[in-house]
């Protein structure tokens, strides 16, 4: 018993499809260097970002996988129709990083609020995430003000790209903005622009873009995802 949450299915291969509907509809599978068939019973929950009817409809999802887990479907709206949620969203990230950067931040003052409310979001509660992860860099005090907030929609200070850009001024911007880890941000930051190039050729065909990269669609997805990669914008 239990349930098993599987995240961006329509980022899975034909193969793992295959595997997955050989589980919800036999009840059994294998496990790796296993040579025996174990039964599962479990309750799947799977989310995903892309439309997975449009896939089928590419010959991209498998049909009869997509009407074993389409029983019940819930659509999430966009961050920017929850302008209810947002306080609480960004209080929850505000807790949750607050310690990792040597603050005691867990509120929003009204002002901070109404910049996030009018803000659209396009990358959604990930975007949220990284906006929070920004502000605390530079905040003070116990209360997220306003001056804290980067510029939302425009370039993002961590993520200054250093190829486009003067090295110099890189560096002496992280400096100025009080970075400890200005190693891994820059190398975050190259990372970034490099996948960010693949993506846009390939039109954020993910499994295009891992084969010119030499590297998995797991390993990419898993990337994308930790440097707040918006893919949507590339498609």
């Amino acid at each position: 018993g239990g349930t098993l949450f599987l995240d961006e299915v329509g980022d899975m291969s034909p193969m793992t499809q295959a595997k997955l509907l050989r589980v919800l509809q036999d009840g059994t599978f294998e496990r790796v260097g296993g040579t025996g068939m174990i039964k599962a019973d479990v309750r799947v929950i799977a989310a995903t970002n892309h439309n997975l009817q449009e896939l089928v409809d590419e010959g991209q999802f498998r049909k009869d996988l997509f009407y074993r887990l389409s029983v019940v479907t819930i659509k999430l709206p966009p961050l920017r129709e929850r302008g209810d949620d947002l306080k609480l969203l960004a209080e929850h990230f505000l807790r949750r990083y607050s310690p990792e950067f040597a603050r005691i931040i867990s509120s929003v003052s009204p002002e901070a609020l109404q910049s996030l409310r009018s803000y659209s979001w396009p990358g959604n509660v990930r975007e949220l995430e990284s906006v929070i992860k920004q502000s605390l860099l530079k905040a003070r005090g116990s209360i997220l003000l306003p001056e804290f907030l980067p510029t939302l929609g425009g370039p993002k200070p961590e993520l200054s790209d250093p190829i486009d850009a003067d090295l110099d001024s890189f560096i002496d911007q992280r400096l100025s903005a009080g970075s400890t880890e200005l190693y891994s941000e820059t190398i975050a930051c190259a990372e970034r622009h490099l996948l960010q190039k693949v993506l846009e050729q390939t039109k954020g065909n993910q499994v295009q873009a891992s084969a010119i990269l030499g590297i998995s669609r797991v390993t990419l997805r898993n990337r994308i995802r930790s440097l707040d990669i918006n893919v949507e914008q590339f498609m």
